[in-house]
This record gives structure tokens, sequence and C-alpha cells, in this order.
């Protein structure tokens, strides 16, 4: 295994740990919503380029409230202005670290999968393991391949004019 990236373990402890965070961080967040793919398509979006007309049409609104329809609730879209700015550093840290945790993850599977084919590998090569033929028969299982359903051929064919032509 010459590129070993990752050489770590997470104790059964720390792993609790970790999973304990997790569940204050959903505590501490209970307002937390799941939208569906097409929610999420169809919502207009608030990126870099829109907070500060955000905050401006906030201002505005608070400052001038009289030509709002009187169902407009300023407070709440200043709640949801405060939200959105108080979310946006927890959504950044939290994405760095789903990033690192998932670049961790694809690296030590890939070196374990490579291991594997390593031992794999050997285990073929050698031939002499007494007793692991049906194991590394079962490893290789991993490997076969179903084969394609061919298309039937047609036995007549026929020209534009439909005679028939042998093929």
């Amino acid at each position: 295994m010459a590129d070993n990236r990752i050489s770590a373990n997470l104790s059964q402890t720390d792993r609790e740990v970790v999973m304990q965070a997790i569940a204050t961080i959903r505590e501490k967040l209970p307002f937390l919503i799941d939208l569906t793919p097409e929610e999420r398509r169809y919502l207009p979006k608030l990126g870099d380029k829109s907070r500060a007309f955000v905050t401006k049409a906030l201002e505005v609104a608070a400052q001038n409230p009289d030509f709002l329809p009187r169902s407009f609730d300023v407070d709440e879209m200043r709640r949801d202005v405060e939200l959105f700015e108080a979310l946006y550093p927890v959504l950044l840290s939290l994405t760095q670290l789903q990033e690192l945790v998932d670049d961790t993850f694809i690296a030590t599977g890939s070196e374990a999968y490579t291991a594997a084919l390593a031992v794999y590998n050997y285990a073929k090569v050698s031939g002499n393991i007494t007793g692991l033929d049906a194991v590394i028969d079962d490893m290789g299982r991993r490997f076969t391949r179903k084969p394609r359903k061919t298309q039937p051929q047609a036995s007549i064919i026929s020209d534009e004019n439909n005679s028939v032509i042998q093929p």
C-alpha cells in the first residue's frame, strides 16, 4: 500500500461523543426544515449578491411601513433576515466539516478497497493456500459480470420491394 493518506481509528467512545454533539446541534436548531427537491428548485435563492438588496429592503420596510399592506409582517421579515445571517457561519462551518468527513470517508474506503484487491490478487497468484479456494472463489464473484442479453437476429430480411433475402 504505497499511498496511505490516512491511518487513524475512531473509538466507539469518540464516535458516541461525536454523535451526541450532532444531536446537540439538532436540539439547538429545532426549527430546521426538510425541503423536497421540487421546493428547493422553485424557491427564490438568497445568495451573496442579494444580501445587500434584502438588507436595504428591510430598512425601507422598517422605516416606511405605511405603504405596505397590513398583512405584511416587518417583524417576521426581520426575524428571517436575522436567522439567515445567524445561520450563515454555521452553514459554512458545517459544510467545511462535511467536506472533510466526505473526503476522509472516500479516502479510507479507497485504501481499504485497494488493500482488499491486493489481498485477493496475492491469494489468487499464490495458489498455495490450503482451504481458501472457496473464499477466493467467493471474493472473485465480485468481478463476474452478467452476460448481456443479445438481440435475436431476424432470419428473414426483406428489401424495399418486400422481396425475401436470405441472410
